[in-house]
Order: structure tokens, then C-alpha cells, then sequence
């Protein structure tokens, strides 16, 4: 697995073997600029994560979703290997960090100012 290719923005914040855990700016998301809980992070996990301690993750199925806060997140991407998850972590982590990601559509509430801020934050303005 390469993670070179990561954009500095972001930070590998956990790596295991079945998972890995990139965050967004975790220097700004300290809940004095930005939210703590609005921490985007990207989630590669074999098997689909779930919100449920201690629930089966069964599949060969590679997943990888961003989550912007705890409620939002976009549709996981599935892959048949963790390389290639990988490879699309880094590519969807790039993508946001580039402000080339349109996180907008993910909300079913706008909150217009928070996200006027992170355009701001990822160049998308």
C-alpha cells in the first residue's frame, strides 16, 4: 500500500490491518476554528462499517467513505482488494483536499456559514 501520494493535508490518524483512518486538518478542527466533530474523516474498512459496537463487518469487500460529521457521510466506494482501497482513499482524499469534491450534496440541512468556511479551507472558493 502507498500512502505517498497523500495530500499533506492529511493525516494518517489510525492503520491496522483490517482498517485505516485518515483525518482532515486535525490542526483546525480543534472546536475553536472548526468543530471538533466535523473532523472529515476517511474511513477504508474490510467489510461495511457500521455505527454498531461490536457488529459483524463480514465481506471480502474493501470499503472507503468520507464522513464530514457524525450524520454526514458520502456513499462508500467498495473495492475487491485493500490496495486498490487504498489507492481510491488517496485519490478521494486528494479530491477534497483540492476543494474538486462537491460535499455540499451531502447535506440534507445546509449550514451555509460552516461551509462557506470550508470551501475556504479547501480552496473551493
Amino acid at each position: 500500500m502507498d500512502l505517498s501520494a497523500l495530500a499533506s493535508d492529511w493525516t494518517v490518524w489510525n492503520e491496522t490491518e483490517e482498517k485505516l483512518i485518515l483525518a482532515y486538518r486535525p490542526d483546525v478542527f480543534d472546536t475553536e476554528r472548526f468543530p471538533a466533530p466535523c473532523l472529515p474523516t476517511i474511513y477504508l474498512t474490510r467489510g461495511r462499517r457500521t455505527r454498531r459496537p461490536g457488529a459483524d463487518r463480514t465481506g471480502q469487500d474493501w470499503y472507503v467513505t468520507l464522513y464530514l460529521e457524525p450524520e454526514v457521510e458520502r456513499d462508500a466506494d467498495s473495492y475487491e482488494t485493500r490496495d486498490a482501497a487504498v489507492e481510491g482513499a488517496v485519490d478521494l482524499a486528494n479530491r477534497f483536499a483540492a476543494g474538486s469534491l462537491d460535499y455540499r450534496s451531502l447535506y440534507q440541512v445546509p449550514r451555509d456559514a460552516y461551509l462557506d468556511e470550508l470551501d475556504d479551507l479547501t480552496g473551493r472558493t
